[in-house]
């Protein structure tokens, strides 16, 4: 029991769901309402959510995963996939009721982006482009959606604008990082369909778009100076060691590695908004 319960919390990939929650905590810092009531409420929601899809993909890709994660829960047996299942349906219906609590457009988001989510990784994650485009959309909206719970979303348009473009590169290079498996198993995806190559310079293109839109707040003066210096000196040298190393002689671990980096460099991201975000 304890092993499987080990497994779940592992599955829900802690980290995902945690900068999830963070997004949703910035959108309705950005607010500047002071309604953490239910800002908090949609956070909890997003969590949940992004825990519920995290299991529900890796249920999907039991197959996939163990040739390319062959240590996670689902392929190692750590945990079954009917509790699995069981785990991401449960979750799912939390988070829609905690939505119910906001209001009606975060309850409608909260039933889109469940719905949405599981059709991903039933019909959509094997498409070239579009699924990458679907996780980067729904990423975004957990900034709109701590903005719309707060009682005011446009501040964090801002947000969404920087997590849209710096998720989907992250989901190209993740393409990168599972090749072997998912050709195995003949999945579409930019990089088995268009080649690695390809795959590698829309990574760049898409790098270096965040590159640009996360400076804009502080150039058209929406943020302090401060949110520059920690973009700077903080996030900047972490993206620029990643597009040094997404080379064709990376492993799939490797490229695994750098994907995870990015992950945590966003953390210093967050960080950049909290205080140049402060006036």
């Amino acid at each position: 029991m304890l092993n499987e319960l080990r497994g779940l919390y592992k599955i829900s990939r802690p980290l995902t769901t945690l900068t999830g929650g963070l997004a949703v905590l910035l959108g309705g810092y950005v607010a500047g309402t002071g309604a953490w009531g239910k800002v908090i409420l949609a956070t909890l929601a997003t969590w949940f959510i992004t825990a519920a899809a995290n299991a529900w993909n890796d249920y999907r890709d039991i197959e996939i995963d163990k040739i390319n994660q062959p240590k996670r829960p689902l392929p190692s047996g750590m945990v079954s996939p009917k509790n699995v299942l069981l785990f991401s349906l449960t979750l799912t219906a939390l988070s829609i009721i905690l939505a119910g609590f906001i209001n009606l457009t975060a309850f409608l988001i909260a039933v889109g982006s469940a719905a949405l989510l599981y059709v991903y990784s039933w019909r959509l994650k094997s498409t070239v482009l579009m699924g990458n485009a679907i996780v980067a959309t729904i990423s975004a909206m957990s900034a709109i959606f701590g903005g719309i719970a707060a009682g005011n979303p446009r501040p964090s348009l801002w947000l969404a604008l920087i997590i849209a473009s710096a998720i989907m590169g992250r989901e190209v290079l993740k393409t990168l990082a599972d090749y072997e498996g998912d050709l195995r198993q003949r999945c579409r995806t930019i990089a088995t369909v268009w080649g690695r190559r390809p795959a590698r310079i829309v990574f760049y293109l898409l790098a270096a778009a965040t590159l640009v839109v996360m400076m804009l707040p502080y150039m058209l003066n929406i943020y302090e100076p401060v949110y520059a210096f920690i973009v700077a000196l903080g996030v900047y040298p972490v993206l620029f060691y990643v597009l040094l190393r997404v080379t064709r002689e990376r492993s799939g671990p490797q490229l695994e590695k750098l994907s995870q980096l990015m992950k945590y460099d966003f953390m210093v991201w967050f960080l950049a908004v909290i205080l140049g975000a402060a006036s």
